[in-house]
């Protein structure tokens, strides 16, 4: 990570291009399942199929997106799982979630790289996506079509369908709090956040990379030399 005094601002690098990569792969992948598992779910929204070729090819699709998404997150998961470990910070956090949303932060405990809810956020998507994969195998009927039985495939379809709602209220919380925050776009857009976000919001984060980060001084603006009247 690299803290840089710009012309205007500090800047503090949040996530490098890998990461930034992995999570729009997951989101462009979440949004095509969505869209192909709604032309499959209903009637009534089957013509959201024609986005796919139809409704052959969206059958057909949808599970090796899912597969993408799978492959896509567990690298997501492999870099971030080090910051969502629960702390006892997190839960003092959350006891004041009503304080966060009417934006009076000033009071709360300094919290890491991710605050409770946004690790609340991170281990349910991790615990759908299993679940998603797991009985999308199951009603996965080309390849595994045979290796479970009619009962098991309908308890498939009906946790496979509860398991993508739940999936879908959750990357709406998560894009809300995405443009509800501030600056927060930046940070998986350009990879950087300004050190005046960082402070705000995640503070005991930017000690940290204070301590531990290199300090960019390339980018530092001239200071200005005046020269006094005893020079």
């Amino acid at each position: 990570m690299v803290v840089r005094r710009e012309e205007e601002r500090t800047t503090v690098d949040r996530y490098p291009g890998r990461v930034r990569v992995n999570h729009w792969v997951t989101a462009i992948s979440l949004i095509l399942l969505a869209l192909s598992g709604a032309a499959l779910f209903h009637p009534s929204l089957f013509f959201l199929s024609g986005l796919f070729g139809g409704g052959a090819n969206t059958r057909a699709l949808h599970p090796w997106i899912g597969v993408v998404l799978l492959a896509s997150f567990a690298i997501l998961f492999v870099q971030m799982v080090r910051y969502n470990f629960w702390q006892k910070v997190d839960t003092q956090w959350m006891r004041h979630i009503g304080e966060v949303m009417s934006g009076h932060e000033e009071n709360l405990p300094e919290i890491g790289k991710y605050n409770g809810a946004q690790k609340i956020v991170f281990w349910l998507m991790t615990l759908l996506i299993l679940v998603l994969f797991g009985t999308g195998i199951m009603i996965w009927y080309e390849y595994f079509g045979a290796s479970f039985t009619i009962e098991q495939q309908r308890f498939g379809h009906i946790l496979h369908a509860l398991a993508a709602i739940a999936m879908l209220l959750v990357v709406i919380v998560h894009i809300y709090a995405g443009f509800y925050v501030r600056g927060t776009m930046n940070a998986m857009t350009e990879g950087k956040v300004t050190g005046g976000w960082a402070f705000r919001h995640h503070r005991l984060w930017l000690r940290q990379e204070a301590r531990e980060g290199v300090i960019d001084e390339r980018q530092t603006p001239p200071r200005r030399h005046t020269v006094g009247p005893a020079e």
